[in-house]
């Protein structure tokens, strides 16, 4: 291995790929999470980085999508393609806009600026147009730039605009819309396309690539804005896309020629090359800066492992020792042919030249040659004397006598620069080329011939073509030593710079300030090397002062842009300066530096800014970060730094979201004061900005422990402001299990596709980005953000319901546990499962539940708790989605109606439960093509839903579970079927909000008959008992089947407020008030209904039964019945009931009974709760016995100590309450027929139609009001 040759590594296997797109990837970005990118090529991808699987094919672009970006805070995503239309996305991948046209040509780059509140487009219309991310709309005009555009970026601070175009690349000012720069950039060289852009994080290099002709990369100084160093070659053809790592440090080209070259921004060198199938189009780091994604013809994107630093530094060593190896071969071959050897002179002559002694180095010269005539050495070297004191003519002389005595390298290099001081240029030219024949092919001899042409010719004004000169020297051999190349440029530039200082038209600051810069960019060397005696040559012929070259260089380009009005810059250039000067460099500009120091403070306090410090702590108090940022960095770059400015400029940093600046400055706070605790709290706050969770909570524990640690009492004391570790994340699992508490043990992971339970589900939360971040925030903040934190951990929890119909073989527990279902065989009820992990993986949910396999249905307990638990499951979901599979994609309205999934008993609750839900179709597409994020929120299928179900609207869109109004909701599900009889009454105990043991096996009558009972037990509500068709075993007032309920219940025809005022006024003339009032009083205190072992302790008013006649009409048994107060009626059943009458009775007595309803009674209504809380709480509707249902006291009794105005308020109140009820029962009533058993029970004897009954007469009524025991 030669001394040029550097090791590279080579890789070729990545480490990971994604792949599913079906054409060339253009683009990648990553979000700041670091979990997910996005990726380009016909359509777009949202990617899970981790799982490696997408999260939503994000369909919208009518052409092919060109560019892609994310914002800085993670939040949008902006896509543009070939036709020029433009799309915002959320941060999930879901639309924001439809597609926005406004370039008229493809959009091939998109970016925004740290803050996110702008987005650039850059069109091969020639034009940027930025976009206000609020609105979507563009601002302003757009930026023309007169050529096709290729790549736009923002600067790390935002300020400025990067725009590579086809001819040049140019800065803008975006907010005021101003070109601040514009150079030629690749394009100065064969005309080639200025293809990508990037900066460095800290905005002082901006780094291009060039095309075919020109494929490398170039790397520009952002205060001049000219090229720094040599151009960066490696790669053979175009350079599509670079990318510069979060530190700063890396940079990776993609290019045509199938490779991703990491490079090393320190040296330029290249540290490996990951080498692809086919071209690469587009190259970006992770956000953590570990891995390279990048992606081209092979229609995939490659993850590849950026080498580890301890394996970078390895090479760097090796290269190093290779280097220093090197050095030292060269240093001894400059010992052997050192540049003196060119110049055949006796050593005091040298000493005066270099001294600048003309008049003595002239006579010892013209002794050497009067005492030997034809020494043409000193005749050169007299020739060379003449022309420093420009005396042309004798300097010609005596060149033209050396040759003429022996042709020589030094006579030639002599009439050379005597020619082109005479400006003879082509004469000069000419001696120059003769001189190359006394080189002997020796490349430093040839090199430093060509500078010394070149020096020529720009001491006699040929300054352009001179410096060109000298930069062709320098890249024709980029692997050779260049310092001579460097000092000769360098020296030029400061000469250039001088020679304006003293032009008569006036100083040009500007220009001036140019030239220094271009200067100080040039030097490749330290301020302590020693150059003026390697390179003395240059100080013998030309007199230049090459011991001074550094300082003099650094130092006008401080003062030149101070002079120009430059004051920030040229603070940046000191600071520059000072810190690559060496300690012996920093003595000598003592002086000057104290002067220049006190001129820039004197410039901020012409502005009103005494105290740097001081002025920065104020715009930081008001929030302006840029001008703190400013104030601080000043006072910084002049030495004026302590740890408190360091630490308020990472505060304003990170206001600003630089983060990476903030954690620099953060880290220098702990440099200068380790023992304190600020700079860790700084760092925290950096490093939580940078996303960097797991470093943060770090650099916050060793906060804490120095707080705890310190010695000052009253820091001690700030300790708690903070919370702890374990406190914090304490409080997270309490949230955690909160939410938990109401969600499926086990639910699958849309991502992985895996199948999770509790524990998993908590571990994946607990080693995800939203876990730490969430763990880092809570960490400082005074007290617990609650609301906050349950947010994040509702977020994250956040599930899909499936409710649908089992069809064929379902997938149960056993057929996916430890498997990835998507990589499942996709037969029969797999692939609904796969469609429907999917589907809601597209809308960015990470859980899903589905009752096939998520459910051990082997295991009893767990199948008696998820049965009382669906129904609080099925309400906490943040989504259900109905999959109705045997509706067609794009059916018309109705099909939902007469699908078979209305049919089945459990998915009533599974539509009533949940808050949000979505119809599918069978082909997975929107019912109805219904894109609104909630269809209970679409009338037209809501309105289907009412039609075919019987549910009230207010019940379908906000169902709240309880026992109120119980006929109501038997009848919803009258006509519903289940494969399990027993789970008619199953689906209904979310509904009624009950927990019941679960017992498969008990049969139909049994389960209806628990359930039923509790309802009645628990809420008092007797409407459940209103029903026809067959008893129960179970109890006889409880039907047999649910479909007793299908008939609408008979509804009485209610008074108006005429009529019961007309029925109150006729009763007060026939009845007396007190026996209003004892029948009133009466009927309060009938204890509620009540149900204990199978038996119906029923409060009623019960009418005895005298005479039963049977006749038959149409085929049914009809009975003539007469009972005691009541008018006479007819009763249908198919029992069998005995005739009896007043002459012949019977030795059984029946009954025909009202169950007693309290509503009747006309008591003020209870106000109910706003809204549902916690599942399942019944206590809306429902009171226990000892409750609501109990009775009261007896509003007859008198009330001890009332006044008597008052007494008399409430007796007339109780009055007329009484008279209507009293109104109220004499109106026909809905009764049953009870038949007396010998334990002196009673029995419900069922009937196929309703039994209308009315009383006759009201005076017997108090012996009836009774509570009956029924079996």
């Amino acid at each position: 291995m030669t001394a040029t040759e550097q090791s590279v590594i080579r890789i070729t296997t990545a480490s990971r790929t994604f792949e599913g797109h079906e054409d060339d990837v253009v683009e990648v970005a990553v979000f700041p999470d670091r979990r997910r990118m996005v990726t380009a090529s016909k359509t777009l991808r949202l990617w899970d980085l981790e799982d490696g699987v997408v999260l939503k094919i994000m369909e919208g672009h009518r052409s092919y999508v060109r560019s892609v970006a994310i914002s800085r805070d993670g939040q949008f995503i902006a896509s543009g393609d070939l036709g020029g239309e433009l799309i915002a996305w959320n941060r999930d991948g879901e639309l924001i806009t439809k597609p926005i046209k406004v370039h008229s040509n493809g959009i091939f780059s998109l970016d925004f600026p740290p803050d996110s509140t702008l987005l650039a487009s850059g069109s091969f219309d020639s034009t940027v147009e930025l976009w206000n991310t609020k609105t979507w709309q563009v601002q302003e005009n757009p930026i023309n730039c007169g050529a096709e555009i290729a790549c736009v970026r923002y600067s790390p601070s935002g300020e400025h605009l990067a725009i590579a175009t086809r001819t040049n690349i140019q800065i803008w000012n975006p907010g005021k819309r101003e070109c601040i720069a514009m150079f030629q950039g690749h394009y100065a060289f064969f005309e080639e396309f200025n293809v990508s852009l990037a900066w460095t994080p800290d905005g002082t290099r901006l780094l291009s690539s060039g095309g075919d002709y020109d494929p490398t990369i170039r790397e520009w100084d952002t205060s001049a804005w000219m090229q720094v160093g040599e151009r960066w070659k490696g790669h053979i053809q175009s350079i599509y896309m670079i990318a510069v790592n979060p530190t700063g440090t890396l940079l990776a080209s993609a290019s045509r020629d199938n490779e991703v070259r990491l490079w090393r921004l320190s040296d330029r060198r290249t540290i490996a090359i990951f080498k692809h199938t086919n071209e690469v189009s587009c190259v970006t780091f992770s956000t953590d800066g570990k891995h390279i994604l990048s992606g081209g013809e092979d229609k995939m994107i490659s993850k590849w492992a950026v080498p580890s630093l301890e394996v970078i530094l390895k090479d760097q060593a090796s290269d190093d020792a290779l280097r220093e190896d090197t050095a030292k071969e060269q240093v001894a071959d400059n010992a052997q042919q050192t540049d003196c050897e060119i110049l055949t002179i006796n050593t005091t002559a040298r000493d005066a030249c270099i001294t600048g002694d003309l008049a003595t180095a002239d006579r010892l010269l013209t002794q050497e040659i009067n005492t030997d005539s034809n020494d043409y050495n000193s005749y050169a070297n007299r020739s060379f004397v003449m022309a420093r004191k420009a005396d042309w003519d004798r300097a010609l002389d005596d060149a033209l006598k050396s040759i003429s005595i022996q042709p020589s390298l030094m006579g030639c290099i002599s009439k050379g620069i005597a020619l082109c001081g005479k400006r003879q240029f082509q004469d000069a030219m000419k001696a120059f080329d003769l001189a190359f024949m006394f080189v002997d092919e020796n490349l430093n001899k040839t090199r430093l011939l060509l500078l010394i042409k070149a020096i020529a010719l720009f001491n006699a004004n040929q300054h352009e073509e001179a410096i060109l000169r000298v930069q062709e020297l320098a890249t024709t051999r980029p692997d050779a030593n260049t310092l001579a190349c460097n000092i000769v440029e360098a020296y030029l530039h400061v000469q250039l710079g001088l020679n304006v200082l003293n032009d008569a038209h006036g100083v040009r600051h500007n220009e001036v300030a140019d030239h220094f810069a271009s200067a100080v960019n040039t030097i490749r060397f330290s301020s302590m090397s020693p150059i003026h005696s390697k390179y003395d040559v240059f100080v013998v012929l030309f007199g230049w002062d090459i011991k001074s070259l550094w300082r003099t260089a650094h130092q006008n380009w401080c003062h030149k842009l101070l002079q120009a009005g430059r004051l920030p810059e040229a603070i940046k250039a000191y600071r520059y300066m000072m810190d690559r000067a060496d300690e012996a460099t920093k003595a000598c500009c003592l002086d000057w530096s104290t002067a220049f120091k006190q001129d820039c403070s004197m410039l901020y306090a012409a502005t009103g800014v005494t105290d740097l410090a001081a002025g920065g702590n104020d715009a930081l108090a008001a929030g302006n970060y840029d001008r703190a940022v400013e104030l601080y960095s000043v006072a910084i770059d002049l030495d004026f730094a302590t740890d408190t400015i360091f630490a308020n400029r990472s505060k304003a940093r990170s206001g600003k979201m630089l983060w990476d600046d903030a954690l620099l400055d953060a880290e220098k706070v702990i440099e200068l004061n380790p023992s304190s605790y600020f700079g860790y709290e700084l760092k925290h706050m950096a490093l939580h900005g940078a996303y960097r969770y797991d470093e943060a909570i770090e650099a916050f524990k060793i906060m804490l422990f120095k707080l705890e640690n310190a010695p000052d009492t009253e820091i001690t004391n700030l300790r708690q402001q903070y919370v702890g570790l374990s406190e914090a994340e304490g409080v997270i699992e309490e949230s955690i299990k909160a939410r938990l508490d109401n969600a499926p043990h086990r639910l699958l992971n849309t991502f992985t596709g895996r199948l999770c339970d509790r524990e998993v589900q908590i571990d994946a939360f607990k080693r995800s980005t939203e876990y730490k971040e969430l763990l880092s925030s809570t960490l400082v903040h005074v007290g617990l953000r609650m609301e906050r934190i349950q947010d994040v951990v509702a977020m994250y929890f956040r599930y899909v319901m499936l409710s649908h119909r089992w069809e064929g073989k379902e997938p149960l527990l056993h057929d996916i546990q430890g498997k990835v279902v998507y990589d499942l065989d996709p037969v029969g009820g797999i692939t609904k499962l796969q469609s429907f992990c999917a589907t809601a993986r597209d809308m960015g949910y990470r859980w899903t539940w589905i009752d096939t396999c998520c459910i051990d249905q082997t295991n009893n307990v767990e199948v008696q708790q998820s049965v009382n638990s669906m129904f609080i499951w099925y309400h906490h979901s943040a989504l259900t989605i109905v999959y109705l599979s045997d509706v067609p994609p794009s059916s018309q309205p109705g099909a939902l109606a007469s699908s078979a999934w209305n049919t089945r008993g459990w998915t009533v609750q599974e539509f009533l439960a949940p808050k949000f839900v979505l119809f599918y179709q069978k082909d997975w597409s929107l019912y109805l093509d219904d894109r609104s994020p909630n269809h209970k929120d679409s009338l037209a299928i809501m309105q289907e839903m009412g039609d075919a179900t019987g549910i009230n609207a207010q019940a379908l869109v906000a169902f709240r579970p309880g026992m109120r109004d119980a006929r109501e909701k038997l009848q919803w599900v009258s006509a519903r079927v289940t494969t399990w009889q027993e789970d008619i009454a199953y689906s209904l105990f979310g509904i009624f909000g009950v927990s019941l043991p679960v017992i498969y096996g008990e049969k139909r009558q049994k389960a209806l008959g628990r359930l039923l009972q509790e309802v009645v037990a628990q809420s008092g509500d007797i409407s459940a008992l209103d029903w026809v068709g067959q008893s129960s075993e179970f109890n006889s007032c409880l039907p047999a089947d649910i479909t007793s309920y299908k008939a609408p219940p008979y509804t009485l025809l209610s008074l108006s407020e005429d009529d019961i005022q007309m029925s109150i006024s006729s009763l007060r003339h026939v009845m007396a008030v007190d026996f209003v009032l004892k029948i009133y009083s009466q009927l309060d205190n009938l204890n509620a209904p009540r149900f204990a072992n199978c038996r119906l302790h029923l409060p009623c008013i019960a009418f005895r039964v005298t005479a039963v006649k049977r006749s038959r009409a149409q085929d049914q048994e009809i009975y003539e019945v007469k009972a005691d107060g009541l008018h006479d009626l007819l009763i249908t059943t198919e029992d069998k009931l005995i005739q009896f009458s007043s002459p012949r009775p019977t030795m059984q007595t029946f009954l025909l009974v009202r169950p007693w309803n309290r509503y009747l009674l006309d008591l003020p209504d209870f106000a109910e709760p706003s809204g549902l809380a916690e599942l399942p709480d019944v206590a809306d509707d429902t009171q226990s016995e000892e409750g609501y249902w109990s009775a009261p006291g007896s509003p007859l009794q008198d009330s001890p100590g009332g006044f008597p105005e008052t007494q008399e308020s409430v007796d007339s109140e109780l009055s007329d309450r009484a008279l209507r009820l009293t109104a109220r029962l004499e109106q026909p009533f809905g009764a049953f027929l009870l038949a007396q058993q010998r334990g002196g029970e009673y029995q419900r004897i069922a009937s196929d139609h309703d039994i209308i009954a009315q009383v006759k007469d009201l005076s017997s009524i108090l012996d009836m009001i009774k509570t009956l025991e029924i079996l």
